[in-house]
């Protein structure tokens, strides 16, 4: 089902547990993440072969990282262990009107502090079918930006086609002052696929696109397809907040020819947000490595988004069978 390498840090996530502000109480749950290992989990658990290239510290916070990634039968051998510390970001989740909120501590971090020798782009994208990379990593620093575009320029020379999902995150951005616009679209020239909205595509080309629904989604996906010659599909998702623990979602894919767009789905019961986007990531390419036709994928992307909604932590477990039994409507208990 073909061969995904993901490369990003590799995080872990201290969350407050219940709807607890953070240090509420003296605890906190942890969690392995970070965006490009959440893909690789998640397409594991969907029955592709995917690696991860990163780098983590070499202690037992690095080892447990790994063993998580292992465990479900991502390929680690393309991360480097070097001295550093863990990259961390905080969560305090939201409840009813109270949005969730996070706090970064990334910086200095072994990732962040790689260097391009940790990655021999010969042999970690040999017998690869896509890289997968996300806005995240270059918005690290000036060292991250730089090793993500080594990262697709290797791919492109080597045909290796590309997916980049944007995730914009302004705070990351903000402490270095780094030209988001610019670094991004460098690493969206390299891609034949990009998971992002008309707020995504509205930055990286300077302007803004109004109005609302299809027309103002269409409007953005046309002028990203004439902005980057090498993009072929346009994945993402739109979500109406009516309190934290209820959404309204639906999916959309873009061509150049047209656009395939889901119906809404309402998300009750809001276990953990976060990650979901990365599902949703996950389950479009993995449509798209199926051969399945553009609706299909995005019921899938959909699908597998929306079921990320009921696990905690960043990565999406789920199989087959469960991915199938939501889009088969089986929300009963299977027995």
């Amino acid at each position: 089902m073909g061969r995904i390498v993901c490369f990003g840090e590799i995080l872990l996530r201290m969350t407050a547990p219940g709807n607890d502000l953070l240090l509420q109480r003296p605890q906190l749950d942890v969690w392995v993440g970070g965006a490009e290992a959440n893909v690789a989990v998640a397409l594991a658990c969907l029955g592709h072969s995917t690696a991860m290239a990163s780098a983590v510290p070499d202690n037992d916070l690095g080892e447990a990282s790994l063993r998580f990634l292992r465990g479900y039968n991502v390929d680690v051998t393309h991360v480097a262990r070097r001295a550093g510390r863990m990259g961390f970001y905080f969560l305090a989740p939201g409840a009813g009107q109270r949005a969730s909120a996070i706090i970064y501590d990334r910086e200095g971090s072994s990732f962040v502090r790689a260097a391009a020798s940790d990655f021999d782009w010969d042999v970690i994208l040999d017998g690869a079918d896509r890289l997968h990379l996300s806005g995240i990593t270059p918005a690290l620093g000036a060292g991250s930006a730089e090793l993500t575009i080594v990262a697709a320029q290797a791919a492109s020379e080597r045909g290796v086609p590309v997916s980049f999902d944007g995730n914009y995150r302004p705070q990351l951005w903000q402490q270095w002052d780094g030209d988001a616009p610019t670094l991004l679209s460098a690493l969206v020239a390299h891609a034949d696929i990009l998971f992002g909205n008309r707020s995504d595509i509205g930055l990286l080309l300077g302007r803004t696109f109004s109005g609302e629904g299809s027309r103002a989604r269409r409007e953005a996906a046309e002028a990203a397809f004439a902005a980057f010659p090498r993009l072929q599909r346009i994945a993402s998702t739109a979500r109406h907040i009516e309190a934290d623990g209820r959404h309204r979602l639906s999916a959309r894919l873009d061509t150049p020819d047209g656009a395939e767009q889901s119906e809404e789905i309402v998300v009750a019961a809001i276990v953990d947000r976060i990650g979901t986007g990365d599902a949703f990531a996950a389950g479009i390419l993995h449509g798209l490595l199926g051969g399945d036709t553009p609706a299909d994928t995005v019921a899938k992307g959909l699908g597998l988004c929306c079921l990320k909604h009921s696990l905690p932590g960043d990565a999406c477990l789920l199989g087959l069978a469960d991915l199938q039994a939501f889009l088969d409507g089986q929300y009963d208990v299977r027995r």
